[in-house]
């Protein structure tokens, strides 16, 4: 008899999921246990394994298309020639999620009319200048002797022959003096190209399952959580000096290993951060371990592998882990358990220069790091001024959990432990 396989949900937040891959091909006998196909949920893309044996008869959902939880993606029979006609005539519609759609139709009518004049507009270069095209070189040929052949070898190769002196007799510019000549200008542009998009037209994309869920979060996050922010600049030179030292004995840490030791060691001083709020029964967590969410961009979005008990791991553990849950993320392979949870995050764009920025707390937790590109700058040593390392952190905090004055503790500690990073080789 002809059974279906339906859309399984993966998380407790799965509404829909997205085929990534399908492992099977219609007609194939399938084994229970073997892989089926990968679906990309609101949290990662994780693989599904039949339950139960038998020939996969007809894919309904296809690769790259969504279905609602239970709705059936597939049809197996016990029999590889049984009929499943019957299926066939009820099968579902995957949800179309297109990558673009061009909308046109709110684009008003005059705008639409001026479009089409524009584009129907053709624009006449002006005779003298040749499309714009600003040649000196015929204006310097009339104003600065120079041999018929340097003049037809600066005209052949773009050069200014106005930017050199000649060491000819009488200043005449010759061939040898082609060497230090400066490329011409050239501010040429096309007069005749005309736009082919109409004024006020634009596209859309749909939500990805995992965009999805950072939208409605973070929405959330921003409405309903009382943010407050504490900034710090923090010399790291000791810092970078140390992370050199640790490579040429070969282990490769980052600076973000660095601040999630850093940040571990804070959170067992100041438990009171290690908290978070559920704003279900309106009560404090207090979280019982210290595990650090660490926010990776992936293709589809954010997601934040966690460091769990990182106060009790040392760099060298911390960095191995976040090198594996890092590449895991970004193949969509990571495993629920390497992502729920946290009692704190750090999301670090020093990789991209940023010199300063605020991060949006991650429910249920109550604080969350911002961590900033080192900048060269002028600092003051010892009564000198010179030039030094700096990092600016900036510390987002739940006002209904902790106060300023416990934010401010928290922060100089954290400040302390990167400006005295031998203190992070001891557990």
């Amino acid at each position: 008899m002809p059974t279906t396989v339906t859309m399984p949900k993966l998380s407790p937040t799965m509404e829909e999921g997205t085929i990534a891959s399908w492992h099977k091909n219609e007609g194939d006998y399938v084994e229970a246990g073997d892989l089926l196909l990968e679906i990309a949920t609101d949290k990662a893309t994780l693989e599904y394994l039949a339950l139960d044996a038998g020939f996969l008869r007809k894919i309904l959902i296809p690769n790259g298309k969504s279905a609602n939880v239970n709705q059936a993606i597939a049809v197996f029979t016990t029999d590889k020639d049984e009929s499943i006609e019957g299926f066939l005539k009820c099968e579902p519609k995957s949800v179309d999620v297109p990558k673009e759609t061009v909308i046109t139709e709110e684009v008003p009518k005059a705008a639409v009319a001026i479009g089409q004049t524009l584009a129907k507009a053709t624009f006449q270069p002006e005779p003298a200048l040749e499309n714009y095209s600003f040649n000196f070189l015929n204006e310097n040929e009339n104003r600065m002797a120079s041999s018929p052949l340097a003049r037809s070898l600066a005209k052949e190769k773009g050069l200014d022959i106005a930017s050199i002196k000649g060491t000819g007799p009488g200043g005449r510019i010759v061939k040898a003096d082609l060497e230090q000549a400066q490329p011409l200008a050239d501010f040429s542009f096309n007069r005749n190209q005309t736009p082919t998009e109409i004024p006020g037209s634009y596209t859309e994309e749909e939500l990805s399952p995992i965009r999805k869920v950072i939208a409605e979060r973070l929405q959330e996050s921003k409405s309903f959580i009382p943010h407050f922010y504490i900034s710090q600049l923090v010399d790291v030179d000791a810092l970078a000096s140390l992370r050199e030292q640790l490579k040429t004995l070969g282990l490769n840490v980052s600076f973000n290993d660095f601040v999630i030791k850093a940040c571990a060691f804070a959170l067992r001083k100041h438990p009171n951060v290690n908290s978070g709020f559920n704003s279900v029964n309106n009560t404090i967590i207090h979280f019982k371990t210290i595990d650090i969410s660490v926010a990776v961009t992936i293709d589809v979005g954010l997601i934040t592998p966690i460091i769990r008990h990182a106060d009790y791991k040392n760099l060298g553990e911390i960095s191995v882990e976040m090198k594996a849950l890092g590449k895991k993320a970004k193949a969509g392979k990571l495993k629920p358990e390497e992502f729920k949870g946290g009692s704190f995050t750090v999301s670090n764009m020093g990789m991209f220069g940023v010199s300063g920025f605020s991060a949006i707390i991650n429910p249920p937790q109550a604080a969350i790091l911002a961590v900033s590109g080192i900048q060269e700058q002028p600092v003051v040593k010892n009564g000198a001024i010179i030039v030094g390392k700096v990092m600016n952190i900036t510390l987002s905090l739940d006002h209904r959990v902790v106060d300023g004055v416990a934010g401010a503790q928290f922060i100089k500690t954290v400040q302390h432990y990167l400006e005295n990073p031998a203190a992070l080789l001891l557990n």
